[in-house]
């Protein structure tokens, strides 16, 4: 059966798909359909934190399945309480919002901010985000990030939305006005190129907020869950956020999203928020089998060090390859620059050489292998990438 013809006849032409059809996976490796093995370092976009089909994972969606999918979120489930117990114990934050994805949790810490602002700042409601940032793709989360490509074809957006270069605290301070109820950023900026700021940006970002009464959102949708070498991205950089999302790593591979808050500015009531599926028992069960695997077992020092790793084998190969201009990364967030657009040449040459990666700019790719990775798999994703440059 031609799979590729069978998408192009069915499917909506919305996503460019590298030419593999993924059939079955197995921590960091993957099969196609003609049983080709690759080295996956895309992780489902940053999801596949524990790599694929994890025991602790698919031990508990199997008997979560047999016992129990869905209710409503009109009574009370044991899984979604657990993993709400489990995420506010080990963060910052003090309550929890299940959704289905990160749009969704971006959705609701921007309805939070919005209705934050009109109890206590007098009906403020813009908040302040960065160029070249990623929130999603509803209208509201498209509006929220800062990159014109993804404004245009669905102009006019929703208001209420800043935009101000990334690592820039000056920039956020000339914006804040009457109408500001919060900053968002992304601790790192993963889908704008893997960038990484100043070490006191955070920082000085919470103090502003504080001194004029603001909220500080971090979008960790992808740099949550051990990804960055900490369990949260804001444990890097020394600060508290007032919310946060989180999404991709926290279900292990299934689709479920969250948004948290500290108590003081939780400002949504009864009413104001909710979802059909979100938090339901199969997803949070699931859920919290990864994250506590996660938790238990300190995986993200494992990222830390295997990023370390991978970050130092691919300065050796930038120094002896012309076209490679840039490495940088946090924890197994990483990313490699070229001279050219060629990113797309690079990725297909991965393929070839069993190496999946993901061409996130024209001249950038981007490494997000499971957090679990281990010194030999980073070695050797390495190695087919040097085999790939070879060829260009």
């Amino acid at each position: 059966m031609d799979w590729m013809e069978m998408e192009k006849r069915y499917y909506m032409f919305t996503v460019r798909r590298q030419p593999v059809v993924i059939v079955r996976g197995q921590g960091t490796q993957v099969w196609d359909v003609d049983g080709k093995e690759y080295l996956d370092f895309t992780s489902g976009w940053a999801v596949n934190n524990l790599g694929h089909c994890h025991p602790a994972i698919t031990r508990a969606i199997v008997e979560q399945a047999a016992t129990l999918l869905q209710t409503s979120n009109q009574f009370y489930t044991t899984p979604q309480l657990l993993l709400a117990q489990l995420l506010v114990e080990n963060s910052c934050l003090d309550k929890v919002f299940f959704g289905n994805s990160g749009a969704e949790a971006v959705e609701g810490t921007i309805k939070l901010a919005r209705k934050y602002g009109k109890k206590n700042r007098n009906g403020a409601y813009e908040i302040i985000t960065a160029y070249n940032s990623f929130h999603g793709r509803t209208l509201t989360a498209v509006a929220a990030t800062g990159q014109p490509h993804y404004h245009e074809p669905f102009s006019p957006l929703i208001p209420g939305f800043v935009y101000v270069p990334y690592n820039d605290v000056e920039a956020i301070m000339e914006a804040t006005n009457d109408r500001t109820a919060a900053v968002m950023l992304e601790p790192v900026q993963g889908e704008g190129g893997v960038n990484i700021p100043a070490d006191d940006y955070l920082k000085r970002v919470r103090e502003w907020c504080d001194s004029q009464g603001l909220l500080l959102v971090l979008d960790e949708v992808q740099t949550g869950m051990g990804r960055l070498g900490t369990l949260f991205g804001y444990q890097q950089y020394g600060v508290e956020p007032d919310v946060m999302a989180l999404a991709k790593g926290l279900g292990g591979g299934v689709p479920i999203g969250a948004f948290m808050s500290k108590d003081y500015c939780m400002a949504l009531e009864p009413g104001d928020h909710g979802s059909t599926f979100g938090g339901n028992a199969l997803t949070t069960a699931a859920a919290y089998a990864s994250s506590k695997y996660i938790v238990e077992n300190d995986i993200a020092s494992n990222a830390r060090a295997m990023g370390e790793r991978l970050m130092q084998a691919l300065n050796d190969l930038k120094s002896r390859f012309a076209s490679a201009t840039d490495v940088r990364g946090k924890g197994l967030l990483v990313a490699m620059e070229f001279n050219d657009n060629i990113s797309g040449r690079v990725i297909s040459l991965c393929n070839q050489e069993g190496l999946l990666l993901n061409p996130v700019r024209p001249n950038t790719i981007r490494f997000m292998p499971p957090l679990t990775v281990t010194a030999e798999e980073v070695d050797g994703a390495v190695a087919r990438l040097e085999a790939a440059l070879k060829k260009l």
